[in-house]
């Protein structure tokens, strides 16, 4: 049976040149970028070649990249790590992936004055209230640029402005794990001061991501050691995933215009033949949404539920974030949904490695499971 997965937000497949790429460090480049002889040196330049690659990528300005394990740790890095005065107000987005609202309520608990942004039932963060929260006692920002759960994007370069009129010398960061490589990322124009990557996203390998700080924002290290990556990460660098973190970042940018295009459409086709099957559905995705995204609610069943029904077909989804069994219930309280329809979220997401002809059998299959299931009643 062939697989039809549709959970890229999760993870994607990685690009078959992603294996050349660690295979080729791991067994021929395998020098410590530490060492002093001309092998570790040309490893260390090949290091700072990818670092300044994907810093004009982002179209970031002066600053630093730190490379790290992946988006949780530049997350981490980001809100733990960041200059800040104890009990100093911090605004978090109210839908924001587990690796920030969990460490937000660890620096509640270390008496932060952190507040929560409600977001609108698109799961964008709402700026009208965003905009009530902020005061000139807010030092720390961290809003994601495009919801992992729904796709929505927010308007980050506004909420900055926002920010930076009332708090001139408040830090900004942006979680861009789902936004990178799927939208226009352009960190001079949105301004802010962190951002964070993954690669396991964009069809590089797990394990490595990145953390983008602007020049002049002062943090200090989360892990320490030998003093690796500039003093901000210690830990011997792992080439091999930082190099394939940087040939996905090519590929990506070669493709990028027609991968936009084809998930869009995907997206748009499966959303027309949901529709025209199911009549109550209520789609979460907005229509201004990152377009490899398609959340949306089933009546009468539990996503969970619909989720297991449709793999035995080879059709994988997902209900949200793969990284928290619980936050899936933590997100769907905040979008409003009547009982009907609170239960039955389902994510697809798409990448260039679907195909539009797949659509007919994941809607031909979610709906007999979904209309099975209806049938009996709630689950």
């Amino acid at each position: 049976m062939d697989l039809i997965y549709l959970d890229n937000a999760a993870t994607t497949k990685a690009y078959k040149e992603i294996d050349e790429v660690i295979s080729n460090f791991n067994q021929n480049l395998y020098f410590n970028p530490s060492a002093l002889y001309k092998p570790s040196v040309d490893v260390f330049v090949e290091i700072n070649s990818a670092r300044e690659y994907i810093k004009q990528s982002l179209y970031a300005p002066d600053g630093d990249l730190i490379f790290l394990s992946g988006g949780s740790e530049a997350d981490n890095t980001a809100l733990f790590c960041s200059k800040k005065k104890k009990g100093c107000r911090i605004i978090v987005g109210g839908g924001e992936h587990d690796a920030i609202n969990n460490s937000a309520n660890q620096l509640l608990a270390q008496g932060y004055d952190v507040v929560f942004a409600p977001i609108n039932p698109d799961g964008s963060v709402n700026i009208e209230e965003y905009t009530k929260l902020v005061t000139p006692q807010t030092e720390l920002v961290s809003i994601m640029h495009v919801s992992n759960e729904t796709g929505a994007v927010n308007d980050i370069a506004r909420m900055v402005k926002i920010l930076k009129r009332v708090a001139p010398k408040a830090l900004f960061h942006s979680d861009g794990v789902q936004a990178f490589e799927k939208i226009n990322v352009n960190l001079r124009a949105l301004g802010v001061d962190m951002y964070s990557i993954s690669g396991h996203k964009i069809h590089g390998p797990k394990g490595i991501g990145a953390l983008f700080v602007k020049k002049g924002v002062s943090i200090k290290p989360l892990i320490y050691g030998g003093g690796q990556e500039g003093g901000y990460r210690s830990g011997t660098e792992s080439t091999a995933l930082i190099m394939a973190l940087k040939k996905a970042v090519e590929i990506n940018n070669v493709r990028f215009k027609e991968n936009k295009e084809f998930t869009s459409k995907y997206v748009s086709v499966l959303k027309t033949q949901l529709e025209s099957r199911i009549s109550d559905l209520k789609f979460i995705t907005p229509e201004n949404g990152c377009g490899n995204i398609l959340t949306l609610a089933f009546p009468k069943v539990r996503g969970e539920v619909l989720l297991h029904a449709v793999e035995k077909y080879g059709i994988l989804c997902g209900i949200g974030s793969a990284c928290s069994s619980h936050h899936e219930s933590r997100f769907k309280k905040l979008l409003g949904l009547d009982d009907d329809h609170r239960d039955g979220i389902i994510r697809f997401s798409v990448s260039e490695f679907n195909d539009i002809n797949e659509i007919d059998k994941v809607v031909d299959a979610v709906y007999t499971e979904w209309k099975t299931l209806a049938d009996i009643g709630r689950i």
